[in-house]
C-alpha cells in the first residue's frame, strides 16, 4: 500500500515539470528499496516473536535444533516472506506507473542483498535483545528501523544532512545502497566504491547481528530462562 501510495504522489509530481520528472523513478525505487529492508528485518523478528508468542521455544531446543541452524531458518523465512511481499508490488508498479525496478539491471542485485543483509542484522539482534529481556521491548522491532531512516539517506543525498550527521550516515550500509542507487539511475553508471563499502559493513553488522542473537541465548539458556519466555 505504501509503493502505491507514494507511486501516485511521484506520477503527480512527474507531470509538474522536466525537473521532478527525473526524480520520479528515482523516489519510486527508493520507497521499493527501503520497504524491502523493513520487510527484511521484520521478517526474521516477526518469525522470532510468534515461536515466543506460542510458547514453543523450548519445544524447539529440546530438540537436535543448534541456535544457528534457528538463525539460517529465520533468514530463509525473512527472505521468503519478502519475496512473497515485493514481487507482486514491483509488478503493480509497473502496471501502475510504467516504472520497472528491474530496469536497474545487475545492481539491484546487489542492492538486494545488502539491504536484506543490513535489516537481517538489526532483526537478530532485535530478536535476541527481546529474548533476554522480555516481550516488552518488542516494539524496537518496528521502531529501531524507522529511527535510522532520517540518516539512511533514503530520498535524498547524504550530502543534504549536516556535518555532523553524514559521518553516521556513512557508517550504515542503506546509505552506501540509496547513493548507488541514485547514480545508476541519474548517471548511468554503478559507483563500485559505494557497493564495495556497503558489503564490508555488512559483513561487520551481520556478524554482529548474529553475535548478539547467540550471546543472548546463550545468557537465556544458561540462566533456565528459556521456558518461561511467552506473552
Amino acid at each position: 500500500m505504501q509503493i502505491v501510495l507514494w507511486g501516485f504522489i511521484s506520477l503527480f509530481l512527474r507531470e509538474q515539470s522536466s525537473v521532478v520528472a527525473q526524480a520520479f523513478g528515482v523516489l519510486l525505487g527508493a520507497v521499493m528499496l527501503w520497504d524491502l529492508m523493513f520487510r527484511g528485518q521484520l521478517g526474521v523478528s516477526i518469525c522470532f516473536f510468534e515461536e515466543m508468542w506460542s510458547r514453543n521455544l523450548g519445544n524447539l531446543f529440546v530438540s537436535p535444533l543448534r541456535p544457528w541452524e534457528m538463525i539460517a531458518a529465520l533468514l530463509f523465512m525473512s527472505l521468503v516472506r519478502t519475496l512473497i511481499g515485493m514481487v507482486p508490488a514491483s509488478m503493480l508498479t509497473i502496471w501502475f506507473f510504467g516504472f520497472s525496478i528491474y530496469d536497474l539491471g545487475w545492481p539491484l542485485f546487489a542492492f538486494f542483498i545488502n539491504l536484506m543483509a543490513f535489516g537481517w542484522a538489526i532483526g537478530l539482534a532485535v530478536s535476541g535483545l527481546v529474548l533476554r529481556v522480555g516481550l516488552g521491548v518488542e516494539t524496537l522491532a518496528w521502531a529501531l528501523i524507522f529511527a535510522i531512516a532520517p540518516v539512511s539517506a533514503v530520498y535524498y543525498p547524504v550530502a543534504v544532512l549536516p556535518e555532523w550527521l553524514r559521518a553516521l550516515a556513512w557508517a550504515m550500509p542503506p546509505a552506501y545502497v540509496f547513493e548507488g542507487m541514485r547514480g545508476v539511475m541519474l548517471e548511468g553508471r554503478m559507483h563500485l566504491d559505494l557497493l564495495l563499502g556497503a558489503s564490508l559493513l555488512n559483513l561487520l553488522y551481520l556478524g554482529a547481528g548474529c553475535a548478539a542473537f547467540l550471546l543472548f541465548f546463550r545468557s537465556v539458556r544458561m540462566n533456565g530462562k528459556l521456558l518461561q519466555t511467552g506473552e
